[in-house]
């Protein structure tokens, strides 16, 4: 390509890059509806002088207003392509990460276009020391893209375990405390407040979202019922639905609960058992190849050395 071609070409993507973030400017100055119709609506009650109903113009930046509408099409043309709205909504439940799915999506993009950015930086520096790759670097880039919309995607799925790890070990400890509560007295209610307000972590919060929908006027079985559905552990749904069966059929609830503790604690031995006995193999590795030769070296260096000697 001649300067003179890449000249006009640059020229070219620099004047409709200039009218596209010109052409954002114009429809982000644009007065809101909702302000422009306000000043009519002045008459009705309470419209206006209440700050809660009171509609302002909100400023947006530049940079939203111009990239925004085509990350949000990358999204949804991503949630075409991968589909599983279902599955990624459900994980960001039990990953208790407050997005929606399309948010999640606008992160696969940006996670996509890093990894895009990095291997074309590879491929521009590729291409100054060794030109005639071209091709070979479209293609990683696109591949890169595709891994960075994958790995959003993974690392959800590792937040999903990482946090279900941190339950199961705050689960024991939380139910005794809950047994102590009722056994001391208290009512189930009463205490899940008291847990809630000394103890901090995973499990608590989801308690504390159980205690908010019965201060709202749901059962309490019934919150522990929305409880067990949400979580994506068989224990803790089980510690649900335990607490709601005992409520409603006047099981002792601490027994319930001391039992659950202690299934939970029994479970956490098995599978440490399990991690090991699949671990047996990798704690066999430095005895055959490390510690075994060198006692075999110990053992027969001597004697080779002897040898020698005593050979003329």
């Amino acid at each position: 390509m001649t300067p003179s071609a890449a000249g006009a070409l640059l020229g070219v993507v620099l004047a409709g890059g200039l009218l596209l973030v010109l052409s954002r400017i114009l429809v982000i100055r644009r007065t809101q509806l909702a302000v422009r119709v306000l000043p009519y609506l002045r008459d009705l009650p309470q419209v206006g002088r209440s700050s809660a109903l009171r509609i302002a113009a909100v400023p947006t930046s530049a940079t939203v207003g111009v990239f925004g509408p085509v990350l949000r099409a990358a999204a949804d043309m991503v949630e075409r392509l991968l589909g599983g709205a279902a599955s990624v909504r459900r994980r960001l439940e039990r990953a208790d990460i407050d997005k929606s799915v399309h948010d999640f999506r606008i992160e696969q993009v940006l996670w996509g276009l890093a990894a895009f950015a990095v291997a074309a930086a590879y491929g521009v520096l590729r291409e100054l020391t060794a030109p005639g790759g071209a091709v070979v670097s479209l293609g990683v880039c696109a591949v890169g893209f595709v891994v960075g919309v994958l790995a959003r995607d993974t690392h959800l799925s590792g937040q999903v375990k990482a946090r279900e790890r941190r339950i199961l070990a705050e689960f024991p400890t939380v139910a005794e405390l809950l047994a102590l509560a009722v056994a001391a007295g208290e009512s189930p209610v009463a205490a899940v407040d008291r847990v809630v307000r000394r103890s901090g972590g995973e499990l608590s919060a989801d308690l504390g979202r159980v205690l908010a929908d019965v201060r709202t006027g749901v059962p309490v079985g019934a919150a522990f019922d929305r409880m067990a559905a949400a979580s994506g552990l068989p224990l803790v749904s089980r510690f649900a639905q335990g607490i709601a069966v005992a409520l409603e059929r006047g099981t002792p609830l601490a027994d319930v609960l001391h039992a659950q503790a202690a299934d939970v604690r029994e479970a956490g031995r098995r599978e440490l058992i399990e991690v090991a006995a699949r671990k047996e193999v990798f704690m066999m590795v430095p005895v055959v190849f490390l510690v075994l030769p060198v006692t075999i070296l110990f053992a027969f260096w001597p004697g080779v050395v002897g040898l020698h000697l005593t050979t003329p």
